[in-house]
């Protein structure tokens, strides 16, 4: 991997990890053009995953003062994390040796969870019961943690799944968007950290240096997107975001798929 890939994977995952389009199916069709071996290489596979990091320091700056104050967000945020975590302690090898980096199942997840967006958007935005995060009851809160869960699989988008999961409950687009923002901290925390953890030694000493150049590109990134699709889907719905993904699926598949 080269300075210059490092660079492109970073802007990918900070443009990609907080909308509703699947970070993960992104970086493997980007890797796929860039010639890497996402599949197999052990460091690339760890390197996609840590440099979630720059995404998740983006929604501690952003959130910051709500994470020092606001008990009762730490309290949903815990609630939804529990499925999450325990199925991602259970699956998260299996996920990763099988699904990660596979075509099919990323153009599959892509297309289908485009489709599943594009149905429900309108729909659930007029069940709406929420606009703030602390106004949905805390146990409902485990309920998005198991939509969460869902997108362990690549191309589903964990993003996509708990903002749906979200919707569903009574949240509106914004409310749903926020929740999703924040439970990302301990969610992808602790995927990096396990990552880190497992692959340690896999870190070539170049690849220090090129894991800081994918997490400042992803920070950068991520700060500019997360502002901007709290203010798109304050006005405008998901389905742009829907039909982007049915698009990107199909061309992924076209082409890569044999």
């Amino acid at each position: 991997m080269t300075v210059f890939e490092a660079l492109i994977l970073g802007v990918l995952e900070g443009l990609t990890e907080f909308l509703p389009i699947s970070s993960t199916g992104h970086l493997t069709l980007a890797a796929h053009l860039l010639g890497l071996d996402i599949q197999n290489d052990p460091f690339i596979k760890s390197f996609v995953v840590v440099i979630q990091l720059g995404a998740i320091l983006a929604v501690l700056t952003l959130y910051f003062r709500r994470f020092l104050r606001d008990l009762e967000v730490w309290k949903r945020v815990l609630l939804a994390f529990i499925p999450t975590g325990v199925l991602g302690f259970l699956f998260a090898d299996v996920i990763e040796r099988v699904f990660l980096g596979n075509d099919l199942v990323v153009v599959v997840n892509l297309v289908g969870v485009g489709v599943l967006l594009l149905l429900v958007d309108r729909s659930l935005e007029r069940r709406k019961r929420y606009e703030d995060v602390n106004q949905m009851p805390p146990l409902k809160s485990v309920l998005v943690g198991l939509a969460q869960a869902l997108a362990m699989m690549p191309g589903v988008s964990r993003s996509g799944a708990t903002i749906v999961g979200g919707m569903a409950l009574g949240m509106s687009r914004r409310a749903a968007a926020e929740f999703s923002f924040i439970l990302a901290v301990p969610t992808m925390l602790s995927a990096t950290g396990f990552s880190l953890l497992r692959h340690l030694e896999e870190f070539r000493t170049d690849g220090w240096a090129l894991l800081a150049v994918g997490f400042l590109a992803a920070f950068f990134t991520a700060l500019l997107t997360v502002r901007w699709l709290l203010s798109f889907v304050s006005q405008s719905s998901f389905v742009p975001f829907a039909i982007y993904r049915i698009l990107v699926g199909v061309v992924y598949g076209v082409f890569f798929l044999r």
